[in-house]
Parts: C-alpha cells; structure tokens; sequence
C-alpha cells in the first residue's frame, strides 16, 4: 500500500510537471546579482537557457549537482547555453546579501551568472505557484531559443558520476535535451 501511494505522489508530480514543458516560461525580475547580471529571459532569446534555483553550499543536492552545472556551462556555453543560478535561501525566504551569496557561488565555483532570490519570487513564479505538488525547490528549468519550457529536472541532484542510478539517468537526459535543443535550427 505504501509503495503504491508513494507511485501515485511520483505520478501526480510529473504530471504536472509535463503541464510546464511546452509552455512559455514567466520572467524573472530579479534586481540583485552575484555576477553577470542583471538579465532577464528576453533578454536571452536566442540562447538556450539552463535555470537552476539552489541554496547553501552545504546542500547535499546542490553540492553533487554543481559541476554538472560548472561542466554544461564550460563545455556548452560557446555553443549557445546559457546557464543561470538563482539562489534561494532555506528553509524560508529571508533577506540575503549578496556577499554571503557571493560565499556560495564561489564554493561552488559557479562562473556563469547567479541572482539572489531571497524573496522567493521567482521560485514562486517559475516554479512553486505552476507545480504545487512540488517536492524540492532545487528544480532546473531547460528553456528554449524562443522561452519555452522544453525539460524540467523538478530537484534533487543530477550528476555524472553519482552514485545513484537516477541521479545518473536525470544527467544523461538533461545533457540530451541541452544538446537537442542546440542543435536546433534559430528562427
């Protein structure tokens, strides 16, 4: 009974997360930045985007994450990716600096541009208020050239070299779709 109600709450949040993809994705506003910043998602068209909200650097998830997101960056930048962090504080939203924040970014060795979210307005946004039955704030938004939602990671770690199975998997096919998408024709 249990292993069948955990398969219907599995089942139910990627549902709704299927109701995201292929659906424009809702900009962000965000006035406070780390580096390279400010933008904006029209301000990327063109690009596709990799956005990935994530906290402190002690965050199990976001620590086996971060050179994933370090190597699509490096390796898939010149091509046309853009990735973008947006931090977000845990376990609630509360005033953040941008130097504490800057802390972060530089344990994680993040050289692609990064918000502070400290509000949780994008989260809430982009995220939270589209998928209620969300499970993770940690969720990574692939958007295309033209700001549709195209793949979404709905938290948690994705790695290449993770120790578990569907961290692994999550990689594989997020690295697919960052490279179905690149290659794209512009229009």
């Amino acid at each position: 009974m249990i292993a069948s109600a955990a398969g219907a709450v599995i089942l139910l949040a990627s549902a709704a997360v299927a109701g995201i993809v292929g659906e424009p994705c809702p900009e962000w506003d965000n006035s406070k930045w780390v580096q390279g910043g400010p933008l904006r998602l029209a301000d990327l068209r063109g690009k596709v985007v990799l956005l990935r909200f994530f906290m402190e650097s002690d965050c199990p998830y976001c620590r086996a994450t971060a050179p994933a997101l370090n190597e699509f960056h490096g390796e898939l930048g010149p091509r046309g990716l853009v990735v973008v962090g947006m931090y977000t504080p845990k376990p609630r939203p509360r005033a953040t600096s941008v130097e504490a924040v800057r802390r972060h970014v530089e344990a994680y060795g993040f050289q692609f541009p990064v918000a502070v979210d400290d509000d949780w307005a994008t989260l809430r946004r982009l995220w939270l208020d589209r998928v209620p039955s969300a499970t993770f704030t940690s969720a990574s938004l692939l958007i295309d050239r033209h700001g549709i939602v195209r793949h979404v990671h709905p938290g948690g770690l994705y790695a290449k070299d993770a120790q578990e199975p569907a961290a692994r998997r999550d990689y594989e096919e997020l690295r697919a779709a960052i490279l179905r998408l690149l290659a794209e024709d512009v229009r």
